[in-house]
C-alpha cells in the first residue's frame, strides 16, 4: 500500500512534533544510508569521516504545499565544478567561522533565496562523508509554515524540484540503476522523482528524514 503522508500525519504541526521527537544521538543513521549508498562504496563506512574532508552544510526544508507536505530539492547547473547537473539539497561550503546552521541558512537564501526568518530550525541530522568530492556533508532540517517564496539563482540552480514526501515514501518511485564513475561500475539505487533521479548523498539523507518520520524506504536491492 501506498503511504499517505498526509492522512498518517494531517497538519505541519504534526510532522514538526515527530522532528522535535529526533535524539541527534540515536538517529537510525546506519540503516537508512546503507540502504541508499550506491554499491559497492569505497572509502566509506557508516559514522567514518575523514579528517581532512571539508565540512559543507545543506538544508532540508519542508512545508505544505496544497495541504500535503513537501520537501524542497534542487537540479544543480550544469556549469558547477562539482556534482554539476545533480539534485541536491540547498547547501555549500562553511565560510570563516560559520556554524553549520549558518552555513545551510545562508546557501538556502543564495541558492533558492528563502529569507532565514521563515525557516524553523529543528535540528541536524547524521554527517554523511562524500568521498567522490571529499566531503563531510551536514543536514540541518528545517520547517516553513507556508510554501516559502523560491528564487532560484540561475547561476547555480537549473531547476527547483517540490517534492511531496508521499512521491517519496511510495516504494514504487524507489530503483536501482547502474552508473559508471572513473571505469568502475556501480549500482545506485535512487528516487525518480519530478522526472528527476534522485542518488548518491541526498538519496541517502533522504532515507535518514523518511525514517525519522516513520515511513522508512523499503529495501530496494
Amino acid at each position: 500500500m501506498i503511504p499517505t503522508v498526509a492522512a498518517e500525519f494531517g497538519t505541519l504541526y504534526q510532522i514538526e512534533t515527530k522532528l522535535r521527537q529526533m535524539n541527534p544521538k540515536h538517529l537510525p543513521s546506519d540503516t537508512a544510508h546503507q540502504l541508499l549508498a550506491p554499491r559497492p562504496r569505497h572509502g566509506w563506512q557508516p559514522g567514518q569521516t575523514p579528517t581532512a574532508a571539508r565540512s559543507a552544510a545543506v538544508l532540508v526544508l519542508l512545508y505544505p504545499l496544497q495541504r500535503t507536505p513537501h520537501i524542497l530539492l534542487t537540479v544543480r547547473s550544469s556549469h558547477l565544478t562539482t556534482h554539476a547537473g545533480q539534485v541536491s539539497f540547498p547547501g555549500g561550503v562553511l565560510e570563516n567561522s560559520e556554524t553549520i546552521t549558518d552555513a545551510a541558512l545562508r546557501e538556502a537564501f543564495e541558492e533558492v533565496g528563502i529569507s532565514q526568518k521563515t525557516i524553523r530550525v529543528m535540528g541536524p541530522l547524521t554527517t554523511l562523508y562524500v568521498p567522490a568530492s571529499n566531503f563531510a556533508l551536514h543536514p540541518i532540517i528545517g520547517i516553513c509554515k507556508s510554501r516559502p517564496d523560491l528564487q532560484p539563482a540561475k547561476n547555480e540552480v537549473d531547476r527547483v524540484l517540490q517534492v511531496p514526501i508521499g512521491e517519496l515514501a511510495n516504494p514504487q518511485n524507489l530503483h536501482v540503476g547502474v552508473r559508471w564513475r572513473a571505469n568502475k561500475t556501480y549500482a545506485v539505487p535512487f528516487f525518480e522523482v519530478c522526472n528527476e533521479r534522485v542518488w548518491g548523498a541526498t538519496a541517502m539523507v533522504l532515507a535518514e528524514v523518511l525514517t525519522v518520520l516513520g515511513l522508512p524506504p523499503n529495501d530496494p536491492w
